[in-house]
């Protein structure tokens, strides 16, 4: 696999906010659902998320810029590190005149057990050798186990369910249903991995199924993370006069005061009345509009007309 920045597009000092925007921005362009005829969509869709698995997880984008796992999370091994040879690796004499007790003669791996390592040796080496033999031989009996293939799957919900924190059930492409709990904070578009639902097989581990989020539209409100976006349309006189106006929200309405003289394109925040977040919950942004009669009234007609003679002195 590819160098997981080179994937994504970014700098290795890249903030975690660019690294997801770029993310999403190819998860977006490449999802299977979206490129039915482009057979290598499917393939650059796994590979950006393979790349946001490393890069989106501080812990593990830390071990990649320290070399300690390779571009698909797998362990590096390190090598053994004797002597200050320039190729790094064991030489014929390093082993002579190391008390390692496998029995008689003189190299590590003579006696009666002769030349292969029983487990009981993997602990010795790791004594020895430290954390890179054993992320190395362990990386080793991981990679030798078989996983099945990751499934695509797009699971579409709506603003109140979101608000409600409800579960979905959803038929998998495999047949299987599952009930899915709708994360706090989530985006359209994100995409979300969970783990052992892909496809398997006999002996094979599950892959993973790769759920991408679509948010229905809604009639009134627009999603910006948490907050809500809100057109509020008031009567004239409540404009001028203020008063008390009713606004939707998603679990029903509520009141909210606005004082006198309030224009067109002014925004008041509702707080808390928003959708579930990660560091809580988000606002209701409402900006009024003023309405005007659908007929013509001779009050307001003959107020304007006063108004525009006084304006024109």
């Amino acid at each position: 696999m590819r160098n997981p920045y080179d994937v994504l597009g970014v700098s290795h000092s890249a903030e975690e906010a660019e690294i997801k925007k770029a993310y999403r921005k190819l998860a977006k362009a490449f999802h299977p659902d979206r490129n039915a005829d482009d057979p290598k969509a499917k393939e650059k869709f796994a590979e950006a998320n393979a790349a946001y698995e490393i890069l989106g997880d501080p812990e593990k984008r830390a071990q990649f810029d320290r070399g300690e796992i390779d571009a698909e999370g797998k362990p590096r091994f390190q090598g053994f590190g004797f002597g200050g040879g320039s190729g790094g690796g064991a030489r014929s004499g390093d082993f002579e005149g190391f008390p390692f007790g496998f029995g008689a003669g003189s190299g590590p791996f003579s006696g009666r057990r002769g030349a292969r390592a029983s487990a009981g040796d993997d602990d010795i080496f790791s004594q020895i050798f430290g954390e890179a033999f054993r992320a190395g031989t362990a990386g080793s009996r991981r990679r030798a186990s078989a996983k099945g293939e990751d499934l695509q799957a797009t699971l579409m919900v709506t603003l109140e369910e979101i608000a409600a924190e409800s579960k979905k059930r959803i038929t998998l492409p495999n047949g299987r249903d599952v009930d899915v709990v709708i994360p706090k904070g989530v985006t359209s578009g994100q995409v979300i991995r969970l783990r052992g639902l892909g496809a398997g097989g006999t002996g094979m581990e599950p892959g993973d199924l790769m759920l991408t989020i679509e948010i229905a539209p809604h009639e009134r409100f627009t999603a910006e993370g948490a907050n809500l976006r809100l057109r509020l349309p008031i009567e004239l006189d409540e404009a001028v006069l203020g008063g008390t106006v009713r606004v939707p929200t998603l679990e029903g309405v509520v009141e909210m005061k606005i004082p006198p003289m309030t224009s067109s394109g002014r925004t008041f925040r509702l707080r808390g009345k928003g959708l579930p977040g990660k560091t809580g919950r988000g606002d209701i942004l409402a900006t009024t509009e003023i309405r005007l009669p659908n007929e013509a009234d001779e009050i307001l007609t003959e107020f304007a007309r006063k108004r525009r003679s006084a304006k024109a002195i």
